[in-house]
């Protein structure tokens, strides 16, 4: 009886210290279905959503305190992509949140700018390089289109151009109406 007493206790401990092993070894860095959400999501950071960035508005999606329709950048397609992953039914754009434009960059007229800095200050991602009472740039490839910039700017040097459509940035736009067989073949 000693025996099987023994025999339980050393089990029970290499159990649990194969276990332990295991949630330190396995353990998982946040919440998956966050890191997919915010995958789907066009990591503008322009806060049109009502979250600061993407991640925020991703982590809201996953704890269900926001609905998958509010990524006006995203536009249609990022919200038909995120109600697959959540298995939820599709919902059109909110427009309370703005509406689906083409993908532009924000271009500053270097005449006009007076370098007050304050559209550095607004930029989420640092794409406009300058110093103040200095002309600022836009450093296209991090520009990711937000508009954030606009709204500061007291003299209204800078514009949104739209990003042309080239071999390496071109995607297939799925068709809108649904393609049906022209002829059925009948078993016979």
């Amino acid at each position: 009886m000693l025996t099987a007493l023994y025999i339980m206790i050393g089990l029970a401990l290499v159990l649990g210290a194969a276990l332990g092993y295991a949630a330190l070894k396995f353990k998982v860095e946040g919440d998956p279905l966050i890191a997919r959400i915010d995958a789907i999501l066009p990591q503008t950071q322009c806060g049109q959503c009502g979250f600061p960035g993407c991640k925020p508005y991703a982590t809201a999606i996953a704890e269900g305190r926001a609905d998958i329709n509010q990524c006006p950048p995203g536009g249609d397609v990022g919200v038909r992509a995120l109600a697959d992953l959540l298995g939820v039914e599709y919902k059109p754009l909110n427009a309370e949140n703005g509406v689906e434009k083409p993908k532009a960059i924000a271009f500053i007229d270097e005449q006009t700018c007076i370098g007050c800095t304050l559209c550095i200050q607004a930029c989420p991602v640092d794409a406009i390089l300058g110093a103040a009472k200095h002309m600022h740039t836009i450093i296209s490839s991090e520009c990711t289109g937000c508009e954030l910039c606009l709204a500061p700017c007291p003299v209204d040097c800078i514009t949104m151009h739209p990003i042309d459509e080239t071999p390496d940035n071109w995607k297939w736009k799925y068709p809108v109406i649904p393609i049906k067989p022209a002829l059925t073949l009948k078993n016979e």
